[in-house]
């Protein structure tokens, strides 16, 4: 890597869909970068495009980040390399079919990948850069998170695991000068849908965004220091509603005593 005032950024799943885009996006900042992803000949196409168009310094890693020895490699460069500023923990994927539809070796690869892998490099991206004082990470989640009856289960619930870490990651690290973004795309248009056997033409046309829209929506929020990033969502008090509901509940989520519409009235 060079030695670049914007510092270096390190994107996981970059050979294709959002986190190609990230990539494409970060270096017109000025971003070196780190590249991963489990197709070494086609990060390698994009690095060498990458350092034509922008004149950065692109490093690629081919790695499976389903197996804990290629996240393990993945932990130690973001922990080794001090020039890493930006994490983009975009890595991920879905099931074919439905939640019962899957077979077990099918659900452990994606929970590895969507919750062990993301958590691991997550939570180490936090460690480094709140040891170096600045940093930023950006967490692809998904507005499946807060809609687990569409879909299946796994997909959905991954998500809403790394919006969990994400918010608090985010309180761990924020006064360390750390900036912890979760972003939550709505139906996007990448190569995931046909991955997993899905038909994204099936969706009306107004569901669906470009993937260059929410990464440029994505990176705005990221400059305006947002930690939850909704780009398809209009409303931004229908979250800020969601959040001040879901806080108020929180002093009543743990009492000695058991609520009394949950106790027993014995018949006179």
């Amino acid at each position: 890597m060079t030695d670049n005032i914007q510092g270096t950024a390190l994107i996981t799943g970059a050979s294709t869909g959002l986190g190609a885009v990230y990539a494409d996006r970060l270096a017109r900042r000025g971003h070196d970068l780190i590249l991963v992803a489990r197709n070494g000949a086609q990060l390698a196409e994009r690095a060498a495009k990458l350092r034509a168009d922008h004149g950065v310094a692109v490093d690629v890693i081919a790695a499976d980040l389903a197996k804990s020895d290629d996240v393990t490699r993945i932990e130690q460069r973001l922990l080794d390399d001090a020039a890493i500023t930006l994490f983009v923990n975009n890595a991920g994927m879905s099931l074919n079919g439905g939640t019962l539809e899957n077979s077990a070796s099918e659900i452990q690869t994606i929970i590895a990948l969507n919750i062990t892998a993301a958590a691991r490099l997550g939570i180490a991206a936090g460690k480094a850069f709140g040891a170096r004082g600045k940093g930023k990470i950006v967490n692809i989640a998904s507005v499946l998170a807060l809609a687990p009856e569409q879909f299946e289960g796994v997909y959905s619930g991954s998500k809403a695991f790394l919006l969990n870490l994400s918010i608090a990651l985010a309180n761990s690290v924020r006064d360390q000068g750390v900036l912890v973004q979760a972003v939550l795309p709505g139906a996007t248009r990448t190569e995931i849908w046909e991955r997993s056997g899905k038909d994204i033409t099936a969706f009306p046309a107004e569901m669906v965004m470009e993937a260059a829209d929410l990464v440029d929506a994505a990176l705005l929020g990221l400059d305006r220091g947002e930690e939850v990033t909704i780009p398809p969502l209009a409303d931004e008090g229908q979250w800020a509603a969601y959040q001040d509901a879901r806080l108020a509940m929180g002093p009543g989520l743990s009492r000695r005593a058991v609520a009394e519409r949950y106790r027993v009235s014995e018949a006179v």
